[in-house]
């Protein structure tokens, strides 16, 4: 009792001198500064992907305003766990930031037995920032324009019709798909998207799910048919295109994405500061025309409380594909 007494004495002593003033207006002081030097940026990808393009976009716009650098350092590799870990393992002062993919934020726990991060206590949830819209496209060689077609025609040729799909639950909607239709098509392996489009083209695989601005011009030439896309919507650029959910398909789909987060403890004014200038800067027109809708990207900017909800859910619907999938964690 005594020792609260001589507590609560001090403490009001130090309002009575003002020498409390200042640790309460830290934080909004600590927003204005920021940022006095340049930024780092983590990303979980090798130059030129698509996230690095848009935050070197978004890097330029920020500069104008903040009047600071963003230095883009490139951490492909490791399932994107090389990322993850320098991402966790940093100063939690607003002078790193980490742009990573679903992968090490919501797979990567339930698809091996160790990481060297916890996806839910590594990381501030700063905001997401774009979905990456996949569309089942098939070779124009095979002259189908639906899931029903495609189901014919495979079953016209069995054993020989072959497709690649990106994640896990794109690949059981092809399986769901298949048990349904009857459809007789191979799963191969998914080396990335040159090698998909690649064959496509040649036929080899002549059926995949893969990332819109990979195959649009593809379409658009007549040389692909999209036959779904995984956008909640219809997209712009493919208006009679119908959405997965529109098939009747009703199990999970986590979608592709890209989001921001910082490391474990970044100050909330700082976080803030970062979600409201993104949002700005996307839901700019022109920004979004050029940066995301051209690309095949879908704008997500949502700030810390709506992301860090959504990632919670994607956890929870990432947990069931890969049980659904009978994947042993390795």
């Amino acid at each position: 009792m005594r020792l609260r007494t001589a507590l609560l004495r001090f403490i009001g002593a130090l309002f009575a001198l003002g020498w409390v003033m200042p640790l309460v207006l830290v934080p909004s002081a600590l927003a204005q500064d920021y940022p006095s030097r340049p930024i780092r940026v983590l990303i979980g990808t090798s130059a030129g992907g698509i996230s690095d393009i848009f935050m070197r976009a978004l890097g330029d716009e920020l500069q104008k305003q903040w009047g600071q650098p963003l230095i883009v350092e490139n951490r492909a590799g490791g399932h994107f766990n090389i990322a993850s870990k320098a991402c966790a393992d940093a100063p939690p002062d607003g002078y790193t930031v980490c742009v990573l993919p679903a992968e090490p934020l919501t797979y990567n726990q339930f698809l091996f037995k160790q990481i060297p991060y916890d996806p839910e206590k590594s990381f501030t949830p700063v905001s997401n920032l774009f979905f990456i819209t996949q569309v089942m496209a098939v070779s124009a060689s095979l002259n189908v324009k639906t899931l029903a077609d495609l189901s014919a025609v495979s079953k016209a040729k069995p054993g020989t019709l072959s497709y690649a799909a990106p994640g896990l639950s794109h690949a059981l909607f092809v399986e769901n798909f298949k048990k349904e239709t009857g459809a007789d098509m191979v799963k191969v392996p998914f080396k990335g998207g040159g090698d998909a489009v690649n064959g496509l083209l040649t036929g080899t695989t002549p059926a995949i799910m893969l990332g819109l601005g990979n195959v649009i011009s593809l379409i658009e030439a007549g040389k692909a048919t999209a036959l779904l896309v995984d956008s909640e919507k219809r997209t712009s650029q493919l208006p009679d295109v119908p959405t997965i959910a529109e098939t009747g398909y009703n199990g999970d789909i986590t979608r592709s994405y890209f989001g921001m987060v910082a490391p474990a403890g970044l100050p909330a004014a700082i976080v803030d500061k970062w979600a409201n200038a993104m949002g700005k800067i996307v839901n700019e027109p022109a920004f979004r025309d050029r940066n995301l809708t051209k690309r095949g990207l879908e704008s997500a900017v949502n700030g810390p409380a709506a992301f860090e909800e959504f990632l919670q859910k994607d956890r929870r619907a990432a947990e069931r594909v890969v049980r659904a999938s009978d994947l042993q964690p390795q």
